[in-house]
């Protein structure tokens, strides 16, 4: 949890140490993959027709250690808990779980497998990838709306120009787009080609500029900004580190200052009751 454990005092300190310390860590983690296991063997009708009810007790089991987590962490941060993403993640992929799958939210049961995604919130370095990915999000909805003008573009040139011999491909506004896209990511676009250019032999050249400019640029874009945003959010938690690691200093060192005048002060508390004389120099 992203939430400093300074400001805690007494059992709350004690007890958030004890969840965030890397043996606790690692339980719950195995215990996610554990969890993860279990909900692909469900999905087997042979091993739930032998082992479905040891299945199903482990499952719960996990889902309760997963709950007095959870209702731990609420406790020693109570408010300040919703205020950090990944715990309401937590909350919400847990609670999830809890909700009676039975009528019409019977399809919540598929829900469960979201539990394995906490996996994204206990392990730093996923969490560092999701969280560059959500960071991108801004910039990534102007490289998609650039890329679908694109493609509405050539959509209505494609339309136009080839809808009468191939309306498979493309006799409608919407079938072009659908082919462009498929074109798009290189999947059969060279038959796709061959095929047009039998009948219009210079329409190589249609394809060769949609595909240089939607695939080779701008979905190179796309990864430019999803990567651009992963560094920015890994130097900004490495920042964080090192003002945390500041401040951690700071603290220490006041700390040792407050120490040492209390010493002084207990000295001479301790010359002025006469306990112990004086030195010439006072």
């Amino acid at each position: 949890m992203n939430i400093a454990t300074d400001t805690l005092s007494g059992w709350r300190r004690s007890l958030a140490h004890r969840i965030e310390s890397p043996r606790m860590q690692g339980a719950l983690i195995a215990l996610i993959l554990v969890n993860a296991v279990i909900l692909g063997l469900e999905t087997s009708e042979t091993i739930m027709a032998r082992w479905g009810a040891e299945l199903k007790f482990a499952d719960r089991a996990i889902l309760a250690v997963f709950v007095v987590e959870i209702s731990l962490r609420l406790a020693v941060w109570r408010g300040a808990f919703f205020r950090d993403p990944w715990s309401v993640f937590d909350f919400i992929v847990v609670g999830i779980a809890l909700i009676p799958a039975t009528g019409p939210l019977a399809v919540l049961r598929a829900l469960r497998v979201l539990r394995v995604l906490r996996l994204i919130s206990m392990v730093p370095s996923m969490r560092r990838v999701a969280g560059g990915l959500l960071a991108a999000i801004p910039g990534l909805g102007s490289v998609i709306g650039i890329i679908s003008v694109i493609l509405y573009v050539f959509a209505v040139i494609a339309t136009k120009l080839f809808s009468e011999q191939f309306p498979q491909w493309f006799g409608t506004l919407g079938e072009s787009s659908y082919t462009l896209f498929q074109i798009m990511t290189l999947e059969g676009w060279g038959d796709i080609a061959r095929s047009v250019m039998e009948v219009y032999p210079i329409a190589w050249l249609f394809f060769v500029i949609f595909i240089l400019v939607s695939t080779f640029t701008m979905l190179n874009l796309f990864i430019a900004v999803v990567v651009t945003s992963m560094q920015g959010e890994h130097d900004r938690e490495i920042g964080a580190e090192s003002i945390d690691a500041s401040h951690k200093q700071y603290l220490r060192h006041e700390l040792a200052e407050i120490r040492s005048e209390m010493r002084t002060l207990r000295v001479l508390l301790q010359r002025h009751s006469g306990e112990m004389p004086l030195p010439d120099t006072l």
